[in-house]
């Protein structure tokens, strides 16, 4: 990674918790908030527990659903505690989360945090390519929000003081904004030749979704679909042009 993840605030509702999270991210260098809204306001009790990381609060952006706030990162990592959730999407612990950031080389990532209460919903546990849940006892399995930025942002502190492979080779990956746009195209297509006929079609757009989150798509790979939706328009547009009409004369041959 040759720039640090940022770390995505879901609807928070605490500001001390904000702080805490604050400053959480500057023990370990990281630098980026964004916070989604509806998001707490930051007053004197949030810059109180952000300790020594007023900048972060202070830098923090705002957006206005999760799907804006990741639509620049190449990929979403989503954090929960609720395995059904989950389920169809890749789950990794914290310190296996380096080496997949890491697999294939420099890729801008977004860590998502939900709310307090909740967490993430199912479906924006789809938006993301990766699940991130850290073990804990049973008697007490959630953590307090500023404990898991914490967890996970120490994994990837300690990763990045780690020597680098100098065999690795960047390959450039698709942002959300990309795949979502994708889908967008996609969407258009399917409602075009009829596939969204049923209630059922909802859910198999977020299969879909998931499908593209887990496979990583580079921007090559994004392109190559993108014209593959064209080229079925194309087709499809063709198919549904009228045939020209021949008009033959009382003698039986067609005029020129």
């Amino acid at each position: 990674m040759t720039e640090t993840p940022a770390v995505v605030l879901v609807r928070p509702s605490e500001e001390g918790n904000v702080g805490a999270v604050a400053r959480a991210m500057a023990n370990m260098g990281l630098g980026r908030l964004i916070l989604v809204e509806p998001a707490v306001a930051i007053g004197e009790r949030g810059r109180a527990r952000a300790v020594g990381a007023g900048e972060i609060l202070a830098a923090a952006e705002r957006r206005g659903s999760l799907a804006q706030a990741i639509a620049p990162f190449q990929l979403a990592v989503g954090t929960s505690s609720h395995r059904q959730r989950a389920a169809r999407t890749p789950v990794v612990e914290p310190r296996q989360l380096p080496e997949l950031l890491a697999r294939n080389g420099p890729v801008r990532t977004a860590l998502v945090f939900g709310p307090e209460r909740a967490g993430l919903t199912t479906d924006e546990l789809a938006l993301c390519g990766t699940v991130v849940r850290i073990p804990t006892a049973t008697r007490q399995p959630t953590l307090n929000l500023a404990q898991a930025v914490l967890i996970i942002a120490h994994e990837l502190f300690a990763a990045r003081r780690m020597p680098r492979n100098p065999e690795a080779r960047p390959s450039p990956e698709a942002t959300s904004g990309e795949i979502g746009a994708l889908f967008g195209h996609v969407d258009s297509v399917l409602h075009n030749i009829g596939f969204a006929r049923d209630s059922t079609y909802a859910g198999v757009v977020t299969d879909l979704r998931r499908l593209a989150g887990r496979a990583r798509l580079t921007r090559r790979e994004m392109v190559i679909f993108r014209g593959l939706c064209r080229r079925l328009e194309h087709a499809l547009a063709e198919r549904q042009r009228p045939s020209a009409t021949v008009v033959l004369p009382p003698g039986g041959a067609p005029t020129a």
